[in-house]
């Protein structure tokens, strides 16, 4: 019996289906969905990336990023995630203020913003996000951000407002640099909010990504009132590894160079560190897991792949064309039975399917 067979969800379209959850709240199709836990009001959020009121991209744009809610999530996959309401009102709509393919105070225009993670703290959401300049070509010595940042509410979503402080992308001087894209991975019981960290690379083309992933924290007061000054980095100095003041030393990279990668994500699932992420180059969902975020972190695991016949390592896995994303959902059961939201789309505007998927019981 194929892998893919055993799984409680396999590939299952969260948008992108005339009549489906999503669309009755107005969201035609989209990708990403990221998911965070809403502690205050309870139950779960979604993140959207560019997104429309129709299916393959039709109708009206609506923007980037969406959030939908969903009050209670089934851990065992019996049933599939079904949205229950949106952050903005009765229908969907882009959260973020800001216009499109403009600019918006920072001196660069703006194609878009692309969330990549959101958390919860002290009952304020916070979204890191890439604001894209262009998107990458082929094999693009340029990652085409303008910057990131990170946006925060204090009503559930509603409003946003962003902090001054923003990490300048190409199109400001920077390309490749390593706090483009994040992904929190929550607030450890040693209380430290650990976040991990790599270059832009929402196109899949930037071939300096290298796979870099560094990894830094903070306590959560400091982080709240957006002090990254007070950032502590994970960094390999004088031959040990050691944490260290942002102003004396920068993180170092966890990983050694390897394949590009895509999107990516950390969450802590009982008590086991959990790191999913689309390999650019073997087109392939894979995971990690760790004991401690600063612990060394295991071998990596394939999971759900383009391609099924090649290479050998891809063989009798499951498998979902033009794939890319990889979120863990924080509500997993466990490590061993993971729900992961996995994008599909081919690249081609207007083609189908563009959507999240959901799989539940991968063991990473």
């Amino acid at each position: 019996m194929p892998i893919a067979d055993k799984l409680p969800q396999q590939g299952t379209l969260l948008c992108d289906v005339p009549g489906d959850s999503a669309s009755a709240l107005g969201l035609g199709s989209s990708d990403l969905c990221i998911p965070y836990r809403r502690v205050r009001e309870g139950g779960w959020g979604y993140l959207w990336g560019d997104s429309w009121c129709g299916p393959d991209q039709s109708g009206d744009y609506l923007g980037s990023p969406l959030i939908l809610t969903q009050d209670e999530f089934d851990e065992s996959g019996s049933r599939a995630v079904e949205f229950t309401g949106t952050v903005s009102g009765d229908r969907a709509r882009q959260v973020f203020d800001y216009r499109h393919n403009a600019d918006n105070g920072a001196g660069v225009t703006e194609v878009s913003r692309i969330p990549n993670d959101a958390i919860e703290i002290g009952g304020r959401t916070f979204v890191q996000y890439t604001a894209v300049h262009t998107w990458a070509g082929p094999d693009s010595d340029t990652d085409g951000s303008a910057f990131s940042g990170i946006a925060w509410s204090d009503d559930h979503g509603a409003t946003w407002r962003d902090f001054d402080h923003r990490w300048a992308g190409q199109a400001l001087g920077i390309d490749g640099n390593p706090y483009g894209m994040w992904t929190f991975a929550g607030i450890d019981p040693d209380g430290y909010l650990y976040v991990f960290a790599k270059r832009w690379n929402g196109s899949h083309r930037y071939r300096r990504d290298h796979g870099f992933v560094q990894l830094f924290r903070y306590d959560p007061a400091d982080f709240f009132h957006g002090n990254f000054a007070a950032q502590q980095n994970w960094a390999h100095i004088d031959g040990r590894w050691g944490w260290h003041a942002t102003y004396r030393y920068p993180p170092t990279p966890i990983f050694g160079r390897g394949n590009a990668l895509g999107e990516f994500s950390v969450a802590r699932i009982g008590s086991t560190y959990v790191m999913s992420y689309f390999d650019c180059v073997d087109l392939s969902i894979k995971t990690r897991t760790a004991d401690r975020p600063d612990a060394v972190w295991s071998d990596e695991r394939i999971h759900v792949v383009h391609d099924d016949t090649r290479p050998s390592a891809h063989l009798g896995k499951p498998r979902m064309p033009t794939l890319y994303g990889g979120y863990i959902h924080p509500g997993s059961a466990s490590p061993s039975n993971l729900t992961v939201m996995i994008s599909r789309w081919n690249g081609t505007e207007g083609s189908h399917p563009y959507t999240a998927t959901q799989w539940t019981g991968l063991s990473a």
